[in-house]
């Protein structure tokens, strides 16, 4: 082993965690759970709930469970519209359990694929006795039917219920990140299309990954260069590039073109394009890096994909911390480092021993790693069965990418003390100042959610929400901006709560100082009302919290009195 060097690896990494208790935050409120904070779903015999699709153009949201998938009325999710059951036989888990797995625990088939298809059907795939397999499904006349038209799911799907992976649909063509095997030792990022797309199974290229996110940016959009669009995707791993005593987990960030066809005879039916990074999130005084767990695009209506965000949730790898921390990545940033960045390359030291240095020789051109372009359309290369060998060469050996990426500000936006975060959704609302705020919801292990805002460097916890009893880990969460409700799932059931519950303040000052900017006081029904709701000027003071801006306590006496 090579202490020193694994030292040195890590020195940089050292240097920005100086201690800075400040940003450490504890939340303002924090709410016990009660039937009344949210909507709840849950089904006898039924576990697993962690599988979501919004179709808001069909006023529900599918839920894929434990060999069963719901359609639940988008307003009001206690509202089951329709069910189907998609259930494993005797035989199958009878040759479950002969392979070494828990007839109970692992044997059933668990929905984990729930995606809509152009022709408005969906596309649905389970783990089926860890054999996975897919199906089409139509929601029409209040009824869910299968069509039992069954694909094989394997690199589609997982085998294994407990592992993560993620997927997209684009164009009716399927992204999947999961193993492609029964032992769940052949990774892979895989596009499912007439002449299916994947990764080499080479630890260079996904070295025991967590697959936590994937997401498309159209940056063929106004491009002055032709450039395709592109899937990212996010994930953790082991680190090639560090020679440690024991395996460290570093964050990445993966990219892939969508027009990306693989190579005629290198990387034939392989990515030509997928390239990582690392991705970092620094913490107060943390030895190792903080594992990512979950991200949110997020994207305003009238921005360029350049301008958006990335958001994402991390934890430490280490049992000896109880904090969280969210960071924010501009898009652009991401991208330029693909683009533009410089390469690693693996070098042999002393005969055996590999180490990951920066690449300083002759970059082949086209670019490896690189969409299809204007350039390389004048230059008779139209698609990448034409890209030369050298190019595919080099990516083939070398798709880790030397600089790491860092989030906006150099830091976190929040670090956090308590039940680990999980996942994660932003939503933007225009305070009464006229300023737009993103407000951050984030889910934890313990059932609850964490509800904050950055003011102008400044972060606040306006509340911590318990939506789960028992507290269990929330598994996925979604927002639908048509119903502005979010909808956490996990293992025990789905929950529907609102993005602000005002009337938990029940005087002026406890509303101003909820900081909260869905929220203000309204003056001539004495309540704390929603902003989006009343036609009247509320009084509210997200950025100082100034309570000074309520009225004295006896203006209200009248007000109070006409109720009584």
């Amino acid at each position: 082993m090579h202490p020193l060097l694994s030292f040195f690896w890590l020195l940089p990494l050292a240097w920005t965690l100086k201690d800075d208790s400040s940003l450490e935050y504890t939340p303002r409120r924090s709410i016990a759970f009660h039937k009344d904070n949210a909507n709840l779903f849950h089904e006898g015999g039924v576990a697993n709930y962690t599988t979501m699709l919004l179709r808001e153009d069909l006023d529900v949201l599918l839920v894929g469970a434990r060999e069963a998938i719901y359609a639940l009325d988008l307003k009001d999710i206690s509202k089951s519209r329709a069910s189907v059951k998609w259930e494993v036989t005797q035989q199958q888990i009878s040759e479950c359990r002969n392979k070494g797995k828990h007839p109970e625990m692992d044997c059933k088939n668990f929905i984990k694929i729930l995606h809509k298809r152009d022709d408005n059907k969906m596309y649905v795939c389970g783990t089926n006795a860890f054999d996975p397999e897919c199906d089409y499904m139509s929601y029409a006349d209040g009824q869910l039917t299968l069509e039992r038209k069954v694909e094989d799911g394997k690199g589609k799907c997982p085998f294994d219920p407990f592992q993560r992976h993620t997927s997209l649909m684009l164009e009716n063509n399927l992204y999947s990140a999961t193993s492609m095997n029964f032992l769940g030792s052949e990774p892979v990022l895989m596009r499912s299309s007439p002449v299916t797309i994947r990764t080499e199974f080479k630890s260079s290229w996904l070295n025991e990954p967590t697959f936590v996110s994937m997401t498309q940016i159209p940056e063929s959009q106004m491009s002055a260069v032709g450039d395709d669009d592109k899937v990212y995707l996010f994930f953790s791993e082991v680190a090639v590039e560090c020679d440690c005593h024991n395996k460290l987990l570093v964050s990445r960030v993966a990219r892939v073109c969508k027009g990306d066809i693989g190579g005629e005879r290198t990387l034939q039916k392989k990515w030509t394009s997928f390239l990582k990074a690392r991705m970092d999130c620094p913490v107060l005084e943390s030895q190792l890096p903080y594992v990512i767990q979950d991200v949110y695009h997020w994207c305003g209506s009238h921005r360029g994909w350049r301008d958006c965000l990335f958001y994402a949730v991390f934890r430490p790898q280490s049992e000896t911390s109880d904090l969280s921390a969210v960071c924010a990545y501009r898009v652009s940033d991401v991208s330029n480092v693909f683009a533009e960045g410089k390469y690693k390359t693996p070098v042999t030291v002393e005969t055996s021993f590999v180490k990951w240095v920066m690449y300083s020789g002759d970059v082949p051109v086209p670019r490896p790693g690189a969409c299809i372009d204007n350039e390389a359309r004048n230059n008779g290369i139209n698609d990448t069965l034409h890209l030369p060998d050298p190019t595919l060469q080099f990516i083939k050996l070398r798709p880790l990418m030397d600089q790491t990426i860092q989030p906006v500000g150099g830091k976190p936006l929040l670090v956090h003390k308590g039940a680990a975060f999980t996942r994660i959704v932003v939503n933007q609302v225009q305070a009464a100042d006229g300023e737009k705020y993103h407000v951050m919801f984030m889910g934890t292990e313990e059932g609850t959610l964490v509800k904050g805002v950055n003011y102008g460097g400044e972060m606040f916890l306006i509340e911590e929400v318990q939506v789960f009893q028992p507290r269990v880990s929330i598994k996925i969460l979604k927002f639908s901006n048509v119903t502005g409700q979010l909808y956490a799932g996990s293992d025990s059931g789905v929950t529907q709560v609102p993005l602000a519950t005002c009337g938990r303040s029940t005087s002026c000052m406890d509303c101003v100082l909820s900081r909260d900017p869905y929220c203000g006081w309204d003056k001539v029904d004495g309540k704390c009302s929603l902003l989006s709701s009343s036609t009247r000027e509320l009084i509210q003071s997200v950025k100082e919290g100034d309570a000074k801006l309520c009225p004295p306590a006896g203006e209200f006496v009248p007000v109070y009195l006409q109720y009584v």
